[in-house]
């Protein structure tokens, strides 16, 4: 009998397989491709056709396995397009872990809508996109589109891998071009760890890999641009919303920018050229001129953000911002410029990549279309200062970590040159604590703190006297999270933009700061500045590791001990002095009854291979905890 039924179960497992895609279920996964991954992309394949200076195509079939709903985040199934950039096909198809299809999706079902980023008030770029719940994991998706557009001033960058926590099968990218174009290359992080086959003929290039595994993500780990590998492109002769630009290099790319979308936004309406010119009165040095001209453009006008056509990189006409009292970066930077230079104070459009949590530099040897932000660069006798245009309360001539640190474009008008911003060293960015508090019988603390914070420490702490009430406490209990119970009492600031420089002066009470133990009262000396981050510990760490910036506190704190209590243990401090910084803290028993805190704790700045990242961990690790030591105090 059981004989008879081997026809019938291969007749339904023949049927079994033809409703399923075998090449899409998990079991064809290697194992070495789910190890820390969230999601694997099975493949991922992008062929561009660059026809000529104005024409560029995109076809791409992008297939990929959500293991979980931490990985979801890589589904990504939107294609965006505007005016010139318009989507031919959009189609994508959903499976579940064994390769059988759960359902397929056309244009007509993903959703069309503006990609409104909530401070632009034009904007004509759109999108479409798949809002796709999963009813299970894992599931794959097989996402396919195509694109036509006649910007070919954006070539994206290529990447073996997605991102940390994603693993890759197989990838490919094939670019072909026309050769008077002149495509560039610029290839990132190349090693042995990513095997990546490269081919080349006049009119093509292309890029392949397989069998990347995932990577987790590690503390303090540099941006991913620096970590893995990546492919730069651009073309020397690209077309940007129609107007023909050429990149050969900086020199040349700066001078097609300031003729194409500089040159003819300067005007400034004669009404308020006269106001310019009775502001500055008899005033003759540059900078002061420039002071009176920022502060101008900080009362007339504030921030929004024109995302239409060009404008996304041209910007408003300088007439038409002294009207409307508003514009983007773009806008505000070169309205700042334009009255600059009708009283004769030459100043420079400048293209930088903004953002605080790390810096990012313009590279220096790809010119091409770069950068997310703009602010005016003035040229002094004692070099040049930077204006950041779109803010109402910075000081003048203040930048500080939104573009500080990086490589950035100057645009003038006989071409653009790279050069660096402001950096901020460890002994700039000081912050100096000097306080005073006393400990009851009971255990409680009364103080007062004064802070100065300067440089970039003063870029994140000038905000607080903006902040309502309810959230400068709020902050306070954040910053003091070494006291428990925390109430502070009063609050006052002084802002000082000349020096650059914020003072904070707070009085704080809390119940029970000193812990009572059989009539002991135990507590921590250095209650108004401590620091107890410490990296996490890793057995085996894969990667290098950054700190960004650099700064030094320093802090000298009174502490007085309540009549009739005698120090039973006081702590010893220490000193340490290593390649990451220097810390000492000490604490010197005055009288009977007063201790003085003093610490210094300076963190360099800097680039360190992962061989020393343990003993980065051990410097703050000893540090959170001298910065924690406690004092034992005892009735007489």
């Amino acid at each position: 009998m059981k004989f008879k039924i081997f026809p019938y179960f291969f007749l339904f497992f023949s049927f079994f397989v033809s409703a399923q895609k075998l090449e899409y279920s998990i079991l064809t996964i290697p194992d070495s491709l789910k190890q820390n991954a969230n999601a694997v992309v099975r493949s991922n394949q992008l062929n561009i056709n660059i026809a000529s200076q104005k024409s560029m195509t995109f076809k791409s079939i992008k297939i990929i396995t959500v293991l979980n709903e931490l990985g979801l985040n890589s589904l990504d199934l939107m294609e965006y397009y505007d005016k010139n950039s318009r989507i031919t096909k959009i189609e994508a198809t959903a499976y579940d872990q064994f390769g059988k299809e759960l359902k397929s999706y056309k244009r007509k079902d993903f959703k069309d809508t503006s990609v409104a980023d909530g401070v632009s008030i034009f904007n004509d770029n759109r999108a479409l996109y798949l809002d796709y719940t999963p009813i299970t994991y894992p599931f794959t998706m097989v996402f396919e589109s195509e694109i036509e557009t006649a910007n070919t001033a954006f070539i994206p960058s290529w990447t073996p891998l997605d991102g940390y926590l994603i693993s890759t099968q197989n990838t490919s990218l094939v670019i072909t071009f026309k050769p008077e174009l002149h495509l560039k290359t610029k290839e990132v992080n190349f090693t042995n760890q990513y095997p990546i086959e490269k081919s080349e003929t006049p009119t093509s290039v292309s890029y392949s890999a397989k069998n990347l595994v995932a990577k987790k993500r590690e503390e303090l780990s540099p941006s991913y641009n620096e970590v893995f590998p990546v492919v730069y492109f651009a073309l020397e002769k690209f077309a940007l919303e129609n107007v023909e630009g050429i990149a050969v290099n900086w020199g040349e790319f700066g001078k097609w920018y300031y003729n194409s979308l500089l040159a003819d936004t300067e005007e400034i309406p004669e009404a308020t050229q006269l106001k310019i010119k009775e502001l500055i009165g008899n005033e003759k040095n540059p900078v002061e001129i420039a002071k009176l001209i920022y502060k101008f453009v900080q009362e007339k006008t504030r921030y929004v953000s024109v995302q239409v056509g060009i404008g996304g990189w041209k910007p408003m006409l300088a007439k038409d911002v002294d009207k409307l009292g508003y514009g983007d970066c773009k806008a505000l930077t070169n309205y700042t410029r334009s009255l600059l230079k009708s009283v004769g104070v030459p100043s420079y459009y400048t293209v930088v990549y903004a953002g605080s949590d790390q810096t990012r530099d313009l590279q220096e040897d790809f010119a091409s279309i770069q950068g997310n932000h703009v602010i005016l660069t003035l040229p002094t006798d004692k070099g040049l200062l930077w204006l950041e245009c779109t803010s109402q309360i910075l000081p003048f001539g203040f930048q500080g970590d939104f573009t500080d640190d990086r490589n950035v474009l100057l645009i003038k008008p006989e071409g653009g040159e790279i050069v660096k911003t402001k950096t901020f060293n460890e002994a700039d960015n000081l912050q100096i604590t000097k306080g005073s508090y006393q400990i009851s019988a009971e255990g409680n603390l009364s103080g007062k703190v004064k802070i100065i914070s300067k440089a970039l420490r003063y870029d994140s702490s000038y905000s607080k006297e903006r902040m309502s009430k309810e959230d400068q406490i709020k902050n306070y209990k954040e910053e003091f999270s070494n006291i428990n119970n925390l109430t502070v009492k009063k609050i006052s600031f002084s802002n000082n933009p000349e020096t650059i420089e914020f003072i904070e002066d707070l009085e704080l009470v809390a119940e029970g700061y000193a812990q009572n133990s059989g009539g002991k009262l135990l507590f921590a000396l250095n209650a108004f500045d401590q620091n107890s981050y410490v990296p996490k510990r890793y057995r085996t760490r894969e990667f290098p590791f950054q700190v960004d910036r650099g700064y030094t506190n320093e802090a000298e704190i009174e502490i007085t001990i309540p009549d009739g209590f005698v120090i039973e243990a006081k702590p010893d401090g220490i000193t340490l002095d290593t390649e990451f910084g220097y810390y000492k803290i000490e604490f010197i028993a005055e009288t009977a009854n007063k201790i003085i805190c003093k610490r210094k704790m300076v963190l360099k700045k800097g680039f360190y291979d992962k061989s020393k990242y343990e003993s980065y961990r051990k410097f703050r690790e000893t540090l959170a905890k001298n910065d924690n030591s406690k004092i034992v105090i005892t009735k007489a």
